[in-house]
């Protein structure tokens, strides 16, 4: 038998390394590859086999994998197009060198329709198997001939070639497995992997056990089905196995992009939340394939706000062999980006329509999608528009229908944002209750943060009632309580920046307001609370001239004690706590016992 031993292509040293120690971060990336191959192989082999009856493949084909844990080696067979010596030279030993990409070069001229779908490709993903072999043995005999050769090498810089024996067209991969990789020869290990990498591409892949090979993949890519043919339970099943949820999707999102950028595109929103806080699950869930092939679930292909949407994208514009690393830097990527989030968000447009229905999808995510005002400038408008919110005068409202009631005279939209328990009775919407003004309730903490971000809606500015004194005309206040404003200042100094006499106060004594050109109440508690420094000028606060309370204090000449007690009301009114609770206690006790 003759034996041939040959050289790699050039640079191969430099390549290979990178290819086993840089260029894929898992590496059971390795198995993906060798599948990708196989299945390629074999749905070259079909096509051809369209002009050649004697290519024809064998009754139920599919990728058989093996391992032998005693010569720590796994087995990978297909019973594809094969290859020749000069093939295996010219394909396994040049890096980087793509049969797939010649063999799809030969097709130019056929019809989209009439070429296979090629998913993997002899070149640089081939190599990925030194990552966990340190040697690799490929068997293969070419479709339509006797002959089958052999093709070894421990990818340090040669290989050999030698006549070999194979009773069937197709290829045989033999690894031999590393020490370090001794993981990969449990068969449960295997089962896992390919179901993650390779669980929905169309031809069936078997593993062996007991002696008998039994499938572990359905064999069948369900977002490439026409939707006429999907039943609802197939999409539920699915969805449950992709999103690795238990409930119903709420919506199912399924179509295919055709044009400069084709891929199709199968999303599901789910009917309930996760078990993790939906707000701590930040990663988007949606896998990318690559002409069927799994290729990560870190491809970021939807934003942080939308990403309680899972699914699965699949494009046949992205090669195969492409790491997760490098694409994050390719433009086939941001387009897809770009046309996922807008067709999520016309699927959410049209659910809005249903209230109802839309109600409980808000319940459930509408505080992951406020993210998106914040965080997506874009697209802020949009999802405004789909949020329903809490007001003065509705129970729940839109934007746009809060803008129909506007009365003459109102030019903002005001909203009033804290903690959820004390939004109706804070002592800011007596002022706006007066005049008529509807205010929105916001008690998400992402509600402080939000509506200075958006800034205006139709034209409309948001405004938080906090910081809307210029909508009150200063209080015409007689001397007694100008001396009190004056005596309340000095005994609060560097606590507010300044104390004036309210026309908006109706019924409670005092509150505080944002100071001229500082943010928002709301927005300095979260401050506060996450140990973060507050800018800006103090608050002022206002108090009520007409107030029984205020009036008592006007008329005594020492207000030191009393100044304190007025604050910690007003920071209670919007539900925040004293600056020191005990000496709240001491001040509540000392009046009521003064009483």
């Amino acid at each position: 038998m003759t034996e041939e031993t040959r050289n790699f292509g050039t640079e191969v040293g430099r390549l290979l390394d990178l290819v086993v120690h840089s260029l894929y971060s898992d590496r059971e990336i390795f198995l993906r590859e060798l599948v990708a191959n196989a299945a390629d192989a074999t749905d070259k082999r079909r096509f051809l086999a369209l002009s050649d009856e004697a290519l024809a493949l064998p009754e139920n084909p599919a990728i058989r994998i093996s391992v032998d844990k005693l010569a720590q080696t796994i087995r990978i067979e297909d019973c594809g197009i094969g290859m020749t010596k000069e093939e295996l030279a010219d394909h396994l030993g040049t890096i980087a060198r793509s049969g797939t990409a010649a063999f799809t070069s030969q097709l130019a001229e056929k019809k989209p329709e009439d070429r296979p779908s090629l998913i993997g490709q002899f070149g640089v993903g081939f190599y990925s198997a030194f990552m966990v072999a340190d040697k690799v043995e490929v068997i293969s005999r070419k479709a339509g001939h006797d002959e089958a050769w052999e093709w070894v090498s421990d990818g340090k810089g040669q290989y050999t070639l030698k006549s070999a024996t194979r009773e069937a067209p197709g290829t045989t991969i033999l690894l031999h497995i590393k020490p370090d990789a001794e993981e990969f020869l449990e068969p449960l290990r295997l089962e896992t992997v390919i179901r993650k990498w390779a669980d929905h591409i169309a031809l069936p892949i078997e593993l062996e056990e007991d002696g008998a090979f039994k499938p572990v993949t359905e064999g069948k890519a369900l977002w490439r089905r026409p939707k006429s043919e999907i039943s609802a339970e197939e999409y539920a099943d699915f969805y449950r196995h992709v999103a690795h949820q238990f409930d119903e999707p709420w919506a199912t999102i399924h179509w295919r992009a055709e044009g400069t950028l084709e891929f199709s595109a199968l999303l599901f929103i789910p009917s309930s939340k996760p078990f993790m806080p939906v707000e701590d699950v930040r990663a988007s869930k949606v896998r990318l394939h690559v002409k069927r092939m799994f290729i990560t679930d870190q491809a970021e292909l939807l934003p942080h706000w939308l990403s309680f949407v899972s699914g699965v994208v699949d494009t046949e514009d992205l090669p195969l062999n492409v790491s997760r690393e490098l694409l994050q830097a390719t433009p086939v990527l941001d387009k897809i980006r770009k046309a996922l989030v807008n067709r999520v968000l016309s699927e959410l447009k049209a659910k809005a329509k249903e209230p109802e229905a839309f109600k409980a999808f808000l319940e459930n995510f509408g505080v992951v999608l406020k993210e998106g005002i914040y965080e997506d400038t874009g697209h802020a408008a949009d999802i405004a528009g789909l949020l329903r919110f809490e007001s003065t005068r509705e129970g729940s409202t839109t934007l746009d229908e809060y803008i129909a009631r506007m009365p003459e005279g109102q030019e903002a939209i005001y909203y009033l944002a804290g903690e959820a328990g004390h939004l109706k009775t804070s002592p800011q919407l007596e002022g706006f209750a007066a005049k008529g003004f509807e205010v929105l309730l916001l008690s998400d903490a992402i509600d402080a943060f939000w509506p200075a971000r958006l800034g205006t809606y139709k034209e409309k500015k948001l405004t938080s009632v906090s910081q809307a004194g210029a909508l009150f005309e200063a209080a015409e206040a007689d001397e007694t309580v100008k001396s009190l404003c004056e005596k309340l200042a000095k005994a609060l100094d560097g606590k507010v920046s300044a104390v004036s006499a309210s026309t908006r106060l109706q019924d409670s004594p005092a509150m505080l307001v944002a100071a001229e050109g500082g943010p928002d109440l709301a927005m300095q508690r979260l401050l506060r609370r996450a140990g973060r420094p507050v800018f800006g000028l103090p608050p002022k606060l206002e108090i009520n001239p007409s107030h029984k309370l205020v009036q008592a204090l006007a008329t005594r000449e020492s207000v030191e004690d009393e100044a304190g007690l007025l604050l910690d009301l007003a920071k209670l009114q919007e539900g925040d706590l004293p600056e020191d609770p005990a000496a709240f206690v001491r001040r509540v006790a000392a009046a009521i016992a003064g009483a």
